[in-house]
């Protein structure tokens, strides 16, 4: 269990001996051994003890506030002594439009190409197209040409990943990487076989309207935490980002790092648990903005199928060998790392087979 969540609204974790402790109306309703997490989640109305947070600081374990929209609050992060020459030359790297250029490249490669394969799995899936009674995790490949139809859409996406070698400034990636975006999310919108609500008409994040929106909003909001955790571990510094630009207090490199992770992570959680059923109108509430928020069965649900996604294994080609996905993060951390270092010449994103 590398990150615990808590997710029962007016609970609080405490410390006891060797373990934290998480209590709701007094009563213990989960003990869990320090030693066997990397972080904690507190997910909405959820407190902590002076005692936990300093057990927690004291073994090197992250402690993270999230709003029930998945927005992050805050974070309590062990003191650690940075490596600052690497901070240096990473800030260096940043001022270089050239290299900034380079690393950019390989992100919205890398997340077309991704995006790219799930819209291919669900093209080549008709009972996702009808009664989205299958996986695309588990989608029998075959044709390249039996892709309809979707065939436009994708053959769209072939030509914007041809152009991005030719590229010679960010701003024209970002415009690139921009309508890659809006012709993934048609396919995905098709995919994603929901009968609940006004439907997943497009993709709204400022706040979300509606139960996919929502879905997809708090997953992306995780996925960024487990990558700013992760950007940390490594020695780098998660708000000086290559691709995204600088903006107060927006964890830019992290935001890199994740998006050739956003369809083999999130999407696909979302398109298995609404086209399998595990996700019905009932798992959200409307709040009194408008904003759609996940119930609390509905949070139990998709932390259940967020946590088993990251202990997936998958064979990783920098690594040679099957590793999870939540250590492929670390992976093209540390490779990124090399990059800034110069000790390897270029990015290779993790590409979805």
């Amino acid at each position: 269990m590398p990150t615990l969540y808590v997710i029962e609204q007016g609970a609080r974790i405490e410390k006891e001996y060797k373990q934290i402790l998480i209590t709701l109306e007094g009563e213990v309703i989960q003990a869990v051994r320090l030693k066997s997490i990397d972080e904690v989640v507190l997910v909405g109305s959820v407190g902590a003890t002076t005692q936990a947070m300093l057990a927690l600081l004291d073994e090197g374990i992250g402690l993270t506030f999230v709003s029930m929209s998945g927005k992050l609050r805050g974070r309590l992060t062990p003191n650690s002594l940075s490596n600052l020459e690497l901070r240096l030359k990473q800030y260096q790297r940043q001022q270089n439009e050239d290299f900034c250029l380079l690393i950019s490249k390989s992100i919205v490669q890398g997340k077309l190409k991704n995006c790219r394969t799930m819209a291919r799995r669900i093209a080549r899936n008709p009972q996702i197209r009808t009664n989205g009674t299958d996986s695309p995790d588990n989608t029998n490949e075959g044709s390249l040409n039996n892709l309809s139809p979707f065939q436009n859409q994708i053959s769209q996406l072939d030509t914007l990943i041809k152009k991005l070698d030719n590229v010679e400034e960010r701003s024209v990636l970002r415009g690139l990487e921009g309508v890659g975006g809006k012709l993934y999310f048609s396919i995905l919108k098709a995919g994603i076989q929901w009968k609940g609500d006004n439907g997943f008409l497009r993709r709204q994040r400022r706040p979300p309207k509606d139960s996919i929106n929502a879905a997809l909003s708090f997953g992306y909001s995780l996925l960024s935490q487990a990558l700013i955790t992760t950007v940390e571990i490594v020695d780098l510094d998660p708000l000086a980002g290559f691709f995204h630009t600088n903006q107060y207090g927006r964890p830019s490199l992290a935001l890199d790092l994740m998006e050739e992770f956003r369809p083999v992570i999130v999407d696909s959680i979302i398109l298995r648990m609404v086209n399998h059923h595990m996700l019905k109108p009932i798992d959200f509430i409307e709040a009194e903005d408008g904003q759609v928020l996940f119930t609390k069965t509905g949070l139990r649900k998709f932390f259940s199928q967020f946590h088993q996604r990251l202990n997936t294994q998958v064979y990783h080609p920098y690594a040679r060998r099957k590793i999870t996905y939540q250590k492929c993060f670390e992976v093209q951390a540390r490779l990124l790392r090399k990059v800034i270092t110069g000790e390897e010449p270029g990015y290779l994103p993790f590409l979805w087979k």
